[in-house]
């Protein structure tokens, strides 16, 4: 990454996986190395820092040797929660950073020049939210994140509803990046035992 344009990574590892039985879906293995493992593998180099967004005990991911953030706004409040502390972790921790890239842990063949592509569509088009895009859909767990949508972040979750991440980020000034979806779906989403079977082919695909 760029000096002038450092960035925070956060993985979401926060959700219930019903559709899995429960448990922390991004801990199963995918042809040798976990889900979450894969994620990092894929994220670090993109990135100034990592971190994880989790809730309970942080000695399930003591392996990743990352930091794990919890939520502030507790109670299950989604991702955008995540998003929200890990906005507070950056400001606290690495106060010269301006931005927050997001990465879901259960979609582990996302692009290896991702956050390239976001920050200067984001720069470029003077915005502070950039979301990927593919297939024609948007997928709003892989986005980049400006410091200055916490406060905005922190107002919403702290209504009695909180909506979607994907609705919230529709109501905002975005700018959309498509990716290439040639051999394979690079957003391709691990939700059932049969997407874990089903991404067993796409492995040596990846690049």
């Amino acid at each position: 990454m760029s000096n002038i344009d450092p960035v925070v990574g956060v993985i979401l590892a926060g959700g219930l996986a019903r559709r899995m039985g429960g448990g922390d879906k991004c801990l199963l293995p995918l042809a040798g190395k976990t889900l979450l493992q894969r994620t990092l593998d894929r994220a670090q180099p993109q990135v100034q820092k990592l971190i994880l967004s989790a809730n309970g005990n942080s000695l399930r991911f003591a392996r990743t040797r990352l930091p794990v953030v919890a939520d502030i706004y507790t109670n299950n409040r989604g991702p955008l929660a995540g998003i929200h502390a890990a906005l507070e972790w950056m400001q606290n921790n690495t106060p010269n950073t301006q931005w927050l890239m997001s990465f879901a842990s259960d979609t582990p063949f996302f692009p290896s020049d991702l956050v390239e592509k976001l920050l200067n569509a984001a720069t470029t088009k003077d915005k502070f939210l950039a979301v990927a895009s593919s297939l024609e859909r948007r997928h709003p767990t892989f986005a980049l994140w400006h410091i200055s949508l916490k406060d905005a972040l922190a107002q919403q979750l702290s209504q009695e509803q909180v909506p979607r991440l994907q609705d919230w980020i529709e109501a905002q000034h975005t700018v959309e990046v498509n990716f290439g979806a040639a051999d394979y779906d690079p957003f391709f989403n691990i939700n059932t035992p049969q997407d874990l079977y089903a991404a067993e082919p796409m492995v040596p695909l990846v690049k």
